[in-house]
């Protein structure tokens, strides 16, 4: 298990083919479950857990490691299944959302698989944990499901979304102008955070659940004009997402004559320095870490106001 993930550095030629490599892991049972390579630091058996006053009951405790200390979500509990037992022989998965470092407790983990993103579908309406998942893939003929993490994470600390008064104050956009915007992204908590922060900027928001979903609605628009960032100007697009990722859906606006003066902002809680060469590489305008709502109204602000 420690070397699990010493070759993750080297895994970051994958990002911008549509391609990734998911950690399967299991809470309860047998169902599997995944997540991106990516946004793991480390994996590691579970150490000894501190119990602090006032927890949310999904938090396990604390550990202490490498002089930090790390909230442990039981994720088995957090997505409405029962309570990981025996602890200390389950595993943490130390991972990095949204600017932010958790540890989620797991019963066991199993091994990277190399994906492609059109492997990757959304969930099925109706599926058992289907409001905690944000895709399904299928592995050695068994469903893997892939958490919505951000949903999990915003239940037990939400993030604040207004736009500080200063911040506010500074826009230069014009609020009349009622621009038209498009909100790509597979976590539906995502979407209405980004909707709710740009509330006073008085926009027009479309959303789309995923890359193939925003370039087919794109597409349909650029049937009926010849310049489709006259009628949307910018999107905000996540990067990890079932089907398309936001580098290929970015890649594939440039690539259209119709859609290439759109401005796209991506906004996503993977880390890491390859995520600005990216941006160049695939013709991104402007890159954000979740979730920040001044610096994502300042982005839109930069990229729409007429100043």
């Amino acid at each position: 298990m420690s070397g699990i993930l010493d070759s993750v550095n080297k895994r970051t030629q994958l990002v911008g083919q549509n391609r990734l490599e998911l950690l399967l892991f299991k809470l309860n049972g047998r169902q599997r479950f995944g997540i991106n390579v990516f946004k793991v630091k480390e994996v590691l058996q579970c150490p000894p857990l501190t119990m602090l006053p006032k927890l949310n009951p999904y938090i396990r405790g604390v550990a202490h490691i490498r002089g930090a200390t790390i909230s442990v979500i039981d994720l088995s509990a957090a997505t409405g299944g029962r309570p990981i037992e025996n602890v200390k022989d389950s595993f943490i998965i130390i991972a990095e959302y949204n600017r932010s470092v958790q540890g989620f407790l797991v019963k066991s983990v199993e091994r990277i698989i190399n994906m492609n993103w059109s492997d990757i579908m959304p969930p099925p309406q109706g599926a058992g944990r289907s409001s905690y998942l944000t895709a399904v893939t299928e592995i050695d003929g068994e469903l893997v499901e892939i958490i919505d993490v951000e949903k999990i994470l915003d239940e037990i600390s939400p993030m604040k979304t207004e736009i500080s008064k200063e911040v506010d104050e500074a826009l230069t956009i014009d609020r009349e102008q009622n621009f038209h915007i498009m909100v790509v992204d597979d976590s539906a908590v995502a979407r209405k955070q980004i909707i709710r922060a740009l509330e006073s900027l008085n926009l027009q928001i479309d959303t789309a659940k995923d890359g193939r979903d925003a370039l087919n609605k794109l597409e349909k628009i650029s049937t009926e004009m010849e310049n489709v960032a006259t009628e949307i100007p910018l999107i905000i697009s996540d990067i990890e997402m079932p089907e398309m990722d936001g580098y290929t859906l970015t890649a594939e606006i440039r690539d259209n004559p119709k859609l290439k003066h759109i401005k796209i902002v991506l906004h996503t809680s993977l880390s890491g320095v390859f995520n600005q060469a990216m941006v160049q590489k695939v013709g991104a305008n402007d890159f954000i870490a979740k979730f920040n709502p001044d610096e994502l109204a300042a982005a839109v602000n930069k990229h729409l106001s007429l100043k």
